[in-house]
């Protein structure tokens, strides 16, 4: 049960597609920082961008608590495009997966990101947002660490 993503402190950049529920499919870019403090707190920043679009980047700022030995976590998450969120995650020997509420919303407004450790430079990202019990949209991208 090794992670370099998210367990680690590091720089994460991000390609990949964003796919809308109408069928439109966006290219994505975007760059992941982790940060963790000596009492077991993580924040992670993440921005994407729609390269040749005039779509609105998306912000995500994730804090968390995660003791040693533990596989499962629990964070709050502001988020541009759905406001303000909590969530968990479980750690599993070979992803870790996230799912999470918005608060306040009346859409009733879920989601959900899996990574999928490639190697320890890389992983896959497959998420999605659902309002009740539909997608909306989901996004499948690559995270590659930077040196």
């Amino acid at each position: 049960m090794t992670h370099s993503f998210l367990m680690e402190a590091g720089r994460w950049t991000i390609e990949g597609h964003w796919l809308e529920r109408n069928g439109i499919v966006f290219p994505v870019k975007g760059r992941t920082i982790v940060a963790w403090n000596q009492e077991n707190w993580f924040t992670m920043v993440t921005k994407i961008v729609f390269p040749d679009s005039d779509r609105q980047e998306i912000s995500f700022e994730y804090r968390g608590r995660l003791d040693e030995e533990e596989r499962q976590y629990t964070y709050v998450l502001q988020q541009s495009l759905l406001g303000r969120v909590e969530g968990e995650g479980w750690i599993g020997p070979e992803s870790i997966v996230q799912r999470y509420l918005v608060l306040s919303d009346r859409q009733r407004r879920s989601g959900f990101e899996t990574y999928y450790r490639v190697n320890d430079n890389t992983y896959h990202l497959s998420g999605g947002i659902l309002a009740g019990h539909l997608l909306e949209c989901t996004i499948e991208a690559v995270l590659e660490r930077q040196p």
